[in-house]
């Protein structure tokens, strides 16, 4: 089916490495689910110790983990603060207690121990230092550890001159993103209300008591100060706990300057997302004053239900993550347009589960039915279709990466093009797969599955970065003029 004179895969994988990990909170009986939580008793040991072993052992942590993360011990010292209530009122303690009891309540956390998969590519903000021919690229993965729970993870990587791809060393201690102070939308709270299908006097007021941007402080103040005659009427509580619901679904986080892009990890910051973010779709938008800025859409899966979010940012180091809302975001695989195509937002998505359609941002911030672009109906994908990430534009139409699903649930990637004025209008369609998994790259956590969420075109090739059996990412080139040339026009 795969036509190998379209697309070559280049001599290069990414595996994933265990060494990378983060520093997470660890409350003993927690992590288990106990009825009984053993954090007081755990400090009740630790302050039994003197002051001569707490430096010992405090020195000993240090020394065994010291270059493996960064700030060591201003994440001792923040989770001491969470656990702090538990200690004694009474009792001062030193700062070298506080830190060692901080180290207790502290584990490693391996985010790629189980695999390392489903890549997006994008233009590197910094394009510093390249020579003729190359471009840096930022890559997006999904880097998944034990229970399964997934994180957003990131690479560096040098394409050209020609079709040769290098990576830039991921070595370094990890940092999970910073939670730092969102100015959420109101038009966000508005979609979300209009989801739950909530519209009463309560909902009413808040909206119309906030301005266009808010901040935490000023969203409890408005809350605070609901009129009486309000919060007295039967429906109001419940009101108020699904505000309180769709606004902390939105947040942003932050990482300092001095971390590199490779060290960054996007970790699940809010209940919904609390069991993994999964396949991140990155695309770069170019604003009409010429500022760079970057989308993605993701999964937030909760162990039970799935939703749609959306990232985004400037300078991938600072993100805001808000929710989709909408009947089109309620599946996994959506993929941004990279611009407005005649004043409208558009989207890739999967709303019905098997079919790839289009989607269009209302003016209540609600993505609105989809309409079908593809359907299954070939051999090797007649149990589902759908994006591997955004649309590409080219002069020709806009150049979307599919993906199919046949016998035996295995996965192959296909390639689609659309009107660049009417993305409604499929233009052509390429007959057979462009890659299918190899007897290699079927092996893995999740056999015979190749799949990507995104590249990129540069130098008229076109770069793409896939996911091998979910357990490793592989790269691939494709001449641009030659994967149009194979697309057989579709008869309307």
């Amino acid at each position: 089916m795969n036509p190998p004179q379209l697309a070559t895969r280049l001599d290069l994988t990414m595996a994933p490495d265990d060494r990378r990990t983060v520093i997470k909170l660890f409350v003993p009986g927690e992590d288990a689910q106990l009825v009984q939580n053993r954090a007081s008793g755990l400090i009740e040991r630790i302050l039994q110790l003197d002051e001569e072993q707490i430096g010992r052992m405090l020195e000993e942590v240090l020394s065994r983990f010291a270059g493996r993360h960064h700030d060591l011990t201003g994440v001792f010292a923040h989770h001491y603060e969470l656990v702090s209530h538990r200690v004694p009122a009474e009792i001062e303690l030193s700062p070298a207690a506080r830190t060692l009891i901080g180290a207790y309540f502290s584990h490693e956390y391996s985010v790629e121990a189980a695999a390392l998969c489903n890549p997006s590519m994008v233009p590197h903000p910094d394009q510093s230092d390249m020579r003729a021919g190359e471009l840096r690229a930022a890559i997006s993965l999904r880097q998944i550890g034990e229970g399964h729970i997934s994180s957003i993870g990131f690479a560096t990587a040098i394409l050209g001159p020609g079709p040769q791809i290098q990576l830039e060393d991921r070595g370094g201690p990890l940092m999970i993103g910073q939670r730092v102070g969102a100015k959420h939308l109101l038009e966000q709270l508005a979609a979300g209300l209009a989801d739950a299908e909530m519209d009463n006097e309560a909902s009413a007021y808040v909206l119309s008591a906030l301005p266009d941007r808010y901040d935490d402080e000023e969203f409890e103040d408005v809350l605070g100060h609901l009129p009486s005659e309000l919060m007295s009427r039967p429906t109001t509580q419940e009101t108020l706990e699904v505000i309180r619901r769709i606004v902390s679904a939105d947040y942003a986080v932050a990482f300092p300057c001095t971390v590199g892009l490779d060290q960054r990890v996007l970790w699940p910051s809010t209940p919904a997302e609390s069991n993994g973010m999964e396949d991140a779709r990155f695309v770069q938008e170019i604003e009409p004053d010429g500022r760079i800025i970057y989308h993605a859409t993701y999964t937030a899966y909760d162990g039970r239900q799935i939703g749609g979010r959306r990232v985004t940012t400037r300078d991938l180091r600072h993100f805001e993550v808000t929710a989709l809302y909408g009947p089109a975001a309620r599946n996994k695989g959506m993929a941004l347009f990279p611009r407005p195509v005649g004043g409208r937002r558009l989207a890739l998505c999967r709303s019905d589960g098997e079919t790839l359609g289009l989607t269009v941002l209302d003016e209540q911030n609600r993505w609105q039915p989809a309409e079908p672009l593809l359907l299954p109906h070939r051999g090797w994908d007649l149990i589902q279709v759908g994006n591997c990430g955004s649309p590409v534009e080219t002069e020709a139409g806009w150049l979307v990466l599919t993906h199919g699903v046949g016998p035996m649930r295995r996965y192959a990637i296909g390639a689609m093009l659309l009107d660049l004025d009417h993305p409604e209008r499929v233009l052509a369609d390429l007959p057979a797969g462009l890659l299918e998994p190899d007897e290699e790259e079927r092996e893995g956590y999740v056999p015979n599955v190749l799949y990507s969420c995104g590249g990129l075109l540069h130098d008229g090739m076109f770069w793409l970065p896939y996911g091998a059996s979910d357990v490793r990412v592989g790269f691939a080139c494709i001449e641009l003029d030659r994967l149009l040339e194979a697309m057989v026009p579709v008869q309307h």
